[in-house]
């Protein structure tokens, strides 16, 4: 795989990866036809899952490569990371104060962000689609830091990511077609509506891969941007919609699975 994917272009490269993700956001949307509920404890695992996954890759794909081409470039180790992690993590609190959206298993009366009128089936599809704007970012960027030529990165450890991001947008996929399902929507438009979540994560991971490529001295705070984004969807949202109902030791167990399992595909791949 890794040598098929070598022989394009880093944006093609960065469009297969998002198309990936996407393909799996669409997979766990089509749990839809099989089954009208998910249990609660499972949801809560693989939300936990999810988190895991976020936060290693926030790590061992983005943060730990920023710091070290931030040396390789002759600058401060430290300040690109942290700048570009606060940045990306502003930007996500901007979208979350301003887009409105609505959180699986919530009331319409607590969606978030600007007041609307829009359908709560939107609002639902727009809060996934929040988590999934850094998420197509970071794989954009991974395979834009190899066309700059950064040593540190190669096309084995963004692969790695796409394949770690994907993983976890599953059990995103179904957090929506399943709800959706279970309010009186037809199983087709269900799935329609939890794959379009995804929709965004091959656009942003596009705009990842020219941004880093044409302007290669950003890398660095790209890299950082991308996990300060990826950290707030996690700790504003996935860890406390898992722990939020009684299987709180399900969900902690899934998020140190999903963190083993990127981490290890990160060191293996990469």
């Amino acid at each position: 795989m890794i040598q098929w994917i070598s022989q394009f272009s880093p944006i093609i490269q960065a469009l297969i990866g998002t198309l990936f993700t996407w393909a799996v956001t669409a997979l766990g949307a089509a749990v839809v036809f099989f089954f009208k509920s998910i249990n609660k404890k499972v949801l809560d695992g693989m939300m936990g899952f999810a988190a895991g996954v976020m936060i290693a890759a926030s790590f061992w794909s983005l943060l730990a490569p920023a710091i070290e081409l931030s040396e390789e470039m002759g600058g401060s180790a430290w300040i690109p990371a942290a700048v570009g992690f606060l940045m990306g993590g502003a930007m996500l609190f901007i979208v979350d104060k301003t887009l409105p959206h609505l959180h699986p298993g919530m009331k319409m009366e607590n969606a978030e962000g600007k007041k609307t009128s829009w359908q709560r089936s939107i609002l639902l599809v727009m809060a996934i689609t929040i988590h999934n704007i850094p998420e197509g970012l970071a794989v954009g960027v991974a395979f834009g830091a190899v066309a700059a030529g950064i040593p540190s990165a190669s096309i084995a450890a963004a692969v790695a990511l796409a394949i770690g991001i994907g993983i976890q947008n599953f059990p995103e996929g179904a957090s929506v077609s399943v709800p959706l399902r279970r309010e009186g929507f037809s199983r087709r438009k269900a799935f329609l509506y939890g794959q379009a979540s995804g929709i965004v994560e091959p656009i942003a991971g596009v705009l990842g891969a020219i941004a880093v490529i044409v302007f290669r001295p950003i890398l660095p705070y790209a890299l950082a941007f991308a996990a300060g984004a990826m950290i707030y969807v996690v700790v504003e949202e996935l860890v406390p919609e898992s722990q939020r109902d009684t299987h709180s030791d399900v969900a902690t167990i899934g998020a140190m699975i999903g963190f083993t399992v990127m981490m290890t595909l990160d060191v293996a791949l990469g």
